[in-house]
Order: C-alpha cells, then sequence, then structure tokens
C-alpha cells in the first residue's frame, strides 16, 4: 500500500493523468494540451501543501491545505474547469501517444468531478488518516537548514485553524447525517490524544529537533526550539483539544453503527462509483464478489496441498492455527523485528536482475511506523521518494506488537512495498525523461497496487521462496487480497456485518487476529480501495499468460516486467493495449 498525507476524498486530484513525449503534432493541440497539464501540475502543489512538501516542491512549506468551505468550492469549480478545458482540446490534431495523455487525464477528472456531489470532504477524519496524523509531515518535510525549519515553525503554528476548519466540516457532516462508522470513530480519540501532551519534547511534531543537521548553528537552533515549544505547547496542543473534546462530545454520539457505504444516501452508486474509480474497470460488486469467491476456492486447494507438503497433519484451521501461534514464527522485540526487515531487503535487492533488465537509481530505507500510529496502521506501507531525487523511498513497517507480526509473511510483504513492488515501479516513474510529473507521479490504484502483488509472486523467479513456510506466506498474501474482494463487497454491497467479515477472513487466511480487524476496519472506512489489488494482479498475470502463450521461445520474462513498468501507472485498459503493442511488435 503505497502512504499518503491526505484524505482519500482530496486525493483525486493528485493522480490526473499519463504524459508520454511527443511526436509531430498540430502545434496548438499540442501546446494546449501541455499548458493544462503543467498548469494543473502546479494547482495541486498550491492547492495541497502537504502533497507539495512530499513531492520535493517546497514552496508551500509552511501551511496546510485549506479545509475551508470556500476553498473546497474553489478546488471542485477548478476540477470541472479543467475537464472542460480538456474537452476543448482538438485530439484529432494530436499525435497518438498525446491523444493517450488527454484520454487519461479526461477519464480521471470526470471521475474526480463524479465524487463531487457526494461530498466526500463532510468525512475528514479517519481512524487511518486525518488532522490527528498531521505529525505524519515530519517523515518527508525537507529540514536542511535555518529556513526549512522556520517553514516547519510556521506550519506548527497554522496548524490550529487547519484544526478549526475540520472542526467545522465534522459539524457539517453530523448536520447532514454524513458520519462514519461508530466502530472505525471509536479509535479516534486515542489518536487525539497522543498529540496533547504536557510536555512540546514529548510531541510527534518534535522528532526534526532530536535530529539538528550541522548547517544549522547552535544558537539558531535554541531560538527556533523555543519558537517550536512555544507553538506545541500554546497553539497546537490546545488545538487538539478542542477537537478532542468537540469529537467525544457531539460527533462521536452521532457515529452510526451501520458499516455499509450503501447504507448512507446515495451509498450503492457512490460504493459502484468507488470501484470503478479504484480498479480502472467497468466491474460491479457483483462481478467482483464472484470473482472473490472463485479466487478464493482456488487458493484454499493450493494452500491444502502445500500444508501436507510440509508435513502437518490436521485440517487446514489447525494449520492456520499452527502459524498464527508457534513461536518460531514471531520474533521477541521490535528492534529484532526491524533488524529482520533489513536483512530480508538487502537480501531481495541483488536478486532483482533475475527479473528486471532496467532497475533505477533511486535508493530506498526501511523504517518503524511511528508509535502514535502504529496500533491503528496496517502492516506495512510504502512512502515514495522526492521526484528530484533529494529523498529516497521508504518501506515502512509495523513493529507494533511483534507476537502478532509472522515473520513467514515478511517475504511477500517486502516483495510488494518494497522491490520489485511499490518502489521499484514508482522509482522507475521518476526516471521517465521528457515527460510531465503528472506521468511521473500518477496513482492508478488497480495498476499501482495490481503490480505490487504481481511482484509478490516473481520471489519464485528470484529464488526466494526456498522456506514452505515463506511460500505459504506467498499463499497467505494473495488469499487476503482474495478475500478482500469478497469482504468489501459482501461488507457494503451485500448487507455482511463486521463480525461476518472478520469471521470469512479468519476462516481463509492465517492473518493473526491483530492484522485481520485491522484490514476489516480498513475497508470499512475507505470502500472499495481494496478491490483493486486482486482485480490489478489478475489482469497483470493474465497479460504475462498470453505473451507467454503468443511469443514462446521470444518470450523473456525481463522484458515483459520492463514492458508493464514502461507504460507508467495507468488504467488497467490501458495497460493492457500497450502490452498488446508489444506482443505484436515482439511477435
Amino acid at each position: 500500500m503505497r502512504r499518503t498525507f491526505l484524505p482519500a476524498a482530496l486525493l483525486a486530484a493528485f493522480a490526473f493523468a499519463f504524459t508520454m513525449p511527443a511526436t509531430a503534432q498540430t502545434p496548438t493541440a499540442s501546446a494546449a494540451l501541455q499548458r493544462l497539464l503543467a498548469d494543473e501540475w502546479d494547482r495541486n502543489q498550491r492547492e495541497y501543501p502537504e502533497g507539495a512538501t512530499a513531492n520535493g516542491d517546497h514552496r508551500f512549506d509552511d501551511r496546510w491545505t485549506d479545509l475551508s468551505r470556500a476553498a473546497i468550492a474553489a478546488r471542485e469549480a477548478a476540477d470541472r474547469r479543467a475537464l472542460e478545458a480538456a474537452r476543448r482540446i482538438d485530439r484529432a490534431a494530436l499525435a497518438a501517444d498525446e491523444r493517450l495523455d488527454l484520454d487519461v487525464f479526461v477519464w480521471q477528472t470526470e471521475l474526480a468531478v463524479a465524487r463531487q456531489p457526494f461530498r466526500e470532504w463532510l468525512e475528514p477524519i479517519n481512524h487511518q488518516w486525518g488532522v490527528q496524523n498531521a505529525d505524519s509531515i515530519t517523515q518527508v518535510a525537507r529540514l536542511r537548514d535555518g529556513a526549512d525549519f522556520r517553514n516547519y515553525v510556521r506550519r506548527l503554528q497554522a496548524l490550529p485553524q487547519h484544526i478549526d476548519q475540520v472542526i467545522a466540516l465534522l459539524r457539517e457532516g453530523i448536520a447532514a447525517g454524513q458520519v462514519p462508522p461508530r466502530v472505525l470513530m471509536a479509535r479516534v480519540p486515542a489518536q487525539l490524544r497522543a498529540q496533547t501532551v504536557d510536555d512540546p519534547a514529548k510531541s510527534p511534531f518534535w522528532r526534526p529537533f532530536a535530529r539538528w543537521p550541522d548547517s544549522v548553528p547552535a544558537a539558531e537552533r535554541s531560538a527556533l526550539e523555543a519558537d517550536a515549544a512555544a507553538a506545541i505547547r500554546q497553539q497546537v496542543v490546545p488545538a487538539y483539544h478542542r477537537l478532542l473534546q468537540m469529537f467525544e462530545s457531539e460527533y462521536l454520539p452521532k457515529a452510526p453503527a451501520d458499516v455499509a457505504a450503501s447504507s448512507r444516501p446515495g451509498g450503492r452508486a457512490w460504493y459502484d462509483l468507488l470501484a470503478r474509480s479504484y480498479t480502472t474497470t467497468e466491474l460491479g460488486a457483483d462481478e467482483i464478489h464472484a470473482i472473490g469467491l472463485a479466487e478464493v476456492a482456488r487458493l484454499r486447494a493450493a494452500m491444502e496441498r502445500l500444508k501436507d507438503e510440509t508435513g502437518f497433519r490436521g485440517p487446514l484451521a489447525d494449520f492456520f492455527s499452527f502459524l498464527r501461534t508457534d513461536p518460531r514464527f514471531f520474533e521477541k522485540t521490535p528492534e529484532a523485528l526491524l533488524t529482520r526487515y533489513r536483512a530480508l531487503a538487502k537480501r531481495i535487492d541483488p536478486e532483482l536482475v533475475k527479473v528486471f533488465r532496467h532497475l533505477p537509481r533511486l535508493p530506498y530505507g526501511v523504517r518503524p511506523i511511528p508509535d502514535n500510529f502504529a496500533p491503528d496502521a496496517t502492516t506495512a506501507y510504502y512512502q515514495l521518494g522526492a521526484p528530484d531525487g533529494s529523498r529516497p523511498g521508504y518501506y515502512y513497517v509495523n513493529l507494533y506488537k511483534p507476537e502478532s507480526r509472522p515473520t513467514w509473511e515478511m517475504v511477500p510483504l517486502t516483495l510488494h512495498e518494497a522491490v520489485p513492488g511499490h518502489h521499484l515501479q514508482f522509482a522507475r516513474a521518476l526516471e521517465f525523461e521528457g515527460v510531465s510529473m503528472f506521468r511521473k507521479t500518477a496513482t492508478f490504484v488497480g495498476y499501482a497496487e495490481g503490480w505490487a502483488l504481481y511482484a509478490e509472486q516473481l520471489g519464485h523467479e528470484m529464488g526466494l521462496y526456498e522456506d514452505p513456510y515463506d511460500r505459504f506466506g506467498q499463499l497467505v498474501y494473495e488469499m487476503w487480497r482474495a478475500v478482500r474482494l469478497v469482504v468489501d463487497t459482501g461488507l457494503h454491497v451485500k448487507g455482511w456485518t463486521r463480525e461476518q467479515a472478520i469471521d470469512y477472513f479468519r476462516a481463509n487466511a492465517p492473518k493473526t487476529d491483530q492484522d485481520i480487524v485491522n484490514e476489516v476496519d480498513r475497508y470499512i472506512g475507505t470502500p472499495a480501495q481494496a478491490l483493486a489489488y486482486k482485480i490489478g494482479q489478475l489482469r497483470i498475470s493474465a497479460l504475462r499468460e498470453r505473451a507467454q502463450r503468443e511469443l514462446g521461445q521470444r518470450f523473456d520474462l525481463r522484458d515483459f516486467n520492463d514492458a508493464v513498468l514502461a507504460t507508467g501507472s495507468v488504467p488497467l485498459a490501458v495497460l493492457e493495449a500497450r502490452i498488446g503493442e508489444w506482443i505484436a511488435a515482439r511477435r
């Protein structure tokens, strides 16, 4: 899972398009397209300063996204104008590659505009993201000199206004009857309390002041620390107190017990739109549910065979219990678990040449998920490196309760989040030459998560699944994503309860209860997003099978993998067309 710094409702504008080098074309149409893409990129940096910081654009490092109703309305209007401008461009006058740019831009922007009536901005807090985790900006902020630190202090001073805007949206959500489920919102007060510290040095926002760069003189450090401490004590903490009080007294009592997206006004239409948006397909909920059931059945049969291969005697449910509880599969301390993750990453890196010809230069590191966020976080996530190369990518791993983090899941998890999954895919895109920032940073979830799940299977060709329990871990991770198809659609469309979803998950995968509960709550909180993984992986795997069948001895896995990454992140139909052209050219 790629980690972001904004609510899902605000993310659509970040992933507008796929831009490729132009050949001969009518200058006017081409110039209009390139100007539109450049203008929209710049607008998104201005309107979402946290995203700009993550992208290495430091013009807005002293501010937060404006969540006032006026600003939200202005952004939505700007999206509609961008769509109109794109539709005015003479598509016939563009070269083939630029027609693709335009088509994808229109496809993405139409979806962003289609989501506007559902007013997702009325839900600015989720149990996994929101202003309660605003300190995550410290993971990507550039803090190299006194000017950077002063911008950071100004950002702290601006946070109370941002929090007050969140409070206003929460109250408007109450009035509109648009409040996320209680089971999720009940997690939020503890996250807010982690921000209401008595000592500024214990605040998550203090992290930058614990690792001063040599470029900042000692005298300047003292003044900056004093300003930061004052901002945290006098402004940030009181603002979080206001939010906590409002949340517990006003918001949480209004949170509904029902977890289904379809239970909200227009909820079924919203869910169908989200499914289309995330998977980049036209598949409906019933079709996706059926695909999930078929994949669960196929993978259970594979699990039965591999269980027998290990020599275990007993039913699959007992084997699951063994994998969840036997001490041999767990590290005793967070430090030991982190060391093992880092050693595994180093083991994987040299094996990449077996499945790729082209490898990106941008490095990645392995970091623990921050303690204040870890209890409610997923097992791991990836944070994209800065496009200008000033910050590497990071693979964040959850060290909370190491007794719930089995070692047999570490190989597929690392392949997914680091290499050859998210880091390799995103780092490769950042090296595209002669293309706009939209192409380099585009994120279509069906492609990105489908690729990362497909990458887990490349561990076989890389020689990483020699241990049968690691191989079982790969099946577990694939099953996990198949279960998602059943559970997500079950929860939001077919009337499943949260307990029913947890039981189904537990019956079909030996993930620990800590992970299962967090995963199910994630599907409740971000409807349809989890559908993209398995749908994307199935499409990419089918393309690989087609290429092998049609190319025969001419097929080379390294060339195929490079070709998939060479498209950049695109809707799955676009990928299928591009790989079809690649196969024809090779043939």
